[in-house]
């Protein structure tokens, strides 16, 4: 999802840290960062991150599970093991010098988690030259998968995670008012999207004076109006705006109509925005998934013989076929 030009802003903008020897051979052209949010709070992203990690884990790929849900992080118990003693505060702080520092075992084989930040007051709103050493860190890590578990809301540091990375997927549970934070969540980060697009390229008095001059049904419609002044920065916005592919789960689907609600906002997204969004799939509600909540123990597990678990093997198919591609050009 994020683009080169935006990922470049933000990591130049911090100077770089004294260069060191690597252990390992870089893996970039593999790896990827999956950020994992949603509208409101509730909804089942830890749940999600952790079994996605634990399904990934199991195909052999190397994953690391960031919990990024500054100052109310959790996924520790999601996991099923307690607290661990160095947690992102100490990355965030400069208590360790690598992100890498503060990965612990959780136990299952290629799974490390960084636990996130609870001891400070400042955790939930870190300093901007914090945020951007993090983010540079998780897009360096050794791995196939870094997983960020991000928090509820449309707050910026939350916006950041979901556009910097390559899978920014979008939980929801079809309620009407979880359909509409999502809606809203979603929005927000492609409006954040377009003004740093803009900033880079310079396009932003060009951007106010058009979108200054009338209202715009769809994004389609706006760029439209950029080109017609600008048709090199027409192009430009369209080729990056384009590149904003959100991906989506639908968690607790309790009918057939539950089941459906994903495809809907699909094409709502489609119809209203006239960009594209893929439905990863689809994850029913049952008595085993509160069952492995309340027992501490992930759901694949615990009870791997759970359809909600099985949910997940064509969830980490889904995101497979995504990257296949992106890296063969198939299909795109």
């Amino acid at each position: 999802m994020a683009d080169a030009p935006t990922v470049l802003k933000l990591v130049r903008t911090v100077p770089e840290e004294p260069a060191r020897r690597p252990s390992t051979p870089a893996r970039r052209l593999t790896r990827r960062v999956i950020s994992v949010g949603g509208g409101k709070g509730g909804i089942g992203k830890s749940l999600i991150s952790a079994n996605l990690g634990i399904e990934l884990a199991r195909r052999g790929k190397r994953v690391v599970l960031v919990d990024a849900d500054l100052g109310g992080a959790n996924l520790h118990t999601t996991l099923g093991i307690d607290l661990p003693r160095r947690t992102l505060s100490d990355f965030i702080e400069r208590r360790v010098v690598r992100i890498e520092d503060v990965v612990t075992a959780t136990g299952i084989e290629n799974l490390g988690l960084v636990s996130g930040a609870l001891d400070h007051l400042d955790a939930a709103n870190p300093r901007y030259a914090q945020k951007m050493r993090f983010l540079r860190h998780v897009q360096q890590m050794d791995v196939d998968y870094a997983i960020l578990d991000l928090g509820a809301g449309t707050h910026a540091n939350v916006l950041d995670f979901f556009l910097v990375s390559d899978h920014g997927v979008l939980v929801l549970v079809p309620e009407p008012t979880a359909v509409e934070n999502a809606y809203r969540f979603v929005k927000a980060a492609f409006w954040r999207r377009l003004r740093n697009v803009a900033s880079v390229y310079g396009y932003d008095p060009l951007l106010r004076s058009v979108m200054d001059g009338g209202s715009f049904r769809s994004p389609v419609e706006l760029v439209a109006s950029v080109s017609e002044r600008d048709p090199d920065a027409g192009r430009n916005l369209a080729r990056h705006l384009a590149a904003f592919r959100p991906r989506l789960i639908v968690n607790q689907a309790r009918t057939p109509s539950d089941a459906d609600v994903g495809q809907a906002v699909v094409a709502a997204w489609r119809k209203y925005f006239g960009l594209e969004m893929d439905l990863l799939g689809t994850i029913s509600y049952e008595d085993d998934v509160w069952r492995a909540i309340r027992a501490r123990r992930p759901l694949l597990v615990d009870r791997p013989e759970a359809g909600a678990a099985r949910a997940f093997a064509g969830i980490a198919d889904a995101l497979l076929a995504l990257d296949l591609t992106a890296r063969t050009g198939v299909g795109s």
